[in-house]
């Protein structure tokens, strides 16, 4: 496959970006995003170019790291995948791609692709933790049930994996539903009732202190979603944060 780039090249978050056009040829259909990225890569240095600046670690789909907007679309057009896992057959032979960085106030670029995702890990720290006591003589956690409903809608908010790619796509940068997902996976478990009313707060807060926007229910978060978390899951925020105000 032969393919036209339109790469977004920017120095810091303080500098002027831009697109550079670049020329990619012999690509493999089979080659995931990253590997082609990889192949420009050496081609710009091959030529005495820096190379384009992207994050990435896995290459699982598990770290969420490989953040990229590809042709207006958070991790490309597949579904239900990151960029990492995003293969060169999605694409035609002749295409042109253009890749940028996710956009939104609280991700600043750090340079061309990368941004700063640190806002996230912020939010976690406000309150995305369970902080119980363990010590001593405690029931065995496998002796208090869980309603099966509960706890499959817990694990499927866990597997969130903080990509970012919900505020990316949203028209308003909006982390509802990363915020939310790390919500309900404790508000839906006995463990994370001690600190549910402090939780919801301190994060819903957070949340609002880093920038981001408001959400207005379009429910483009849960269709670009590489791990499918459902906007259920803003209900219920929703309505923790609504009762820990009641309570507050």
């Amino acid at each position: 496959m032969n393919l036209t780039l339109k790469v977004w090249r920017q120095k810091s978050a303080q500098d002027a970006g831009k697109f550079e056009t670049y020329q990619v040829s012999d690509i493999s259909p089979d080659m995931s995003f990253l590997e082609m990225m990889d192949v420009l890569n050496e081609q710009l240095i091959s030529k005495g170019t820096e190379s384009v600046v992207f994050d990435h670690d896995c290459r699982e789909g598990i770290c969420g790291m490989c953040s990229m907007f590809i042709n207006g679309e958070a991790h490309g057009p597949d579904r239900g995948v990151t960029t990492c896992q995003l293969h060169m057959r999605k694409f035609k032979d002749g295409d042109t791609i253009t890749v940028e960085p996710w956009r939104a106030k609280a991700f600043p670029v750090v340079r061309d692709l990368m941004v700063d995702r640190s806002a996230f890990d912020r939010v976690i720290q406000a309150g995305g933790y369970i902080s119980v006591n363990t010590m001593g003589n405690l029931p065995d956690a496998n002796a208090t049930p869980i309603e099966k409903h509960d706890a499959d809608a817990a694990f499927d908010a866990a597997t969130c994996i903080g990509c970012g790619a919900c505020v990316a796509t949203c028209k308003n940068a909006s982390a509802m539903l990363f915020v939310s997902a790390k919500v309900s996976q404790f508000a839906l478990l006995p463990q994370g009732q001690v600190e549910a009313t402090d939780r919801v707060r301190n994060m819903v807060q957070q949340m609002d202190l880093e920038g981001f926007g408001n959400c207005t229910n379009t429910g483009a978060c849960e269709v670009e979603c590489p791990k499918g978390i459902s906007i259920e899951n803003i209900a219920r925020m929703n309505r923790e944060y609504l009762k820990a105000s009641i309570t507050a």
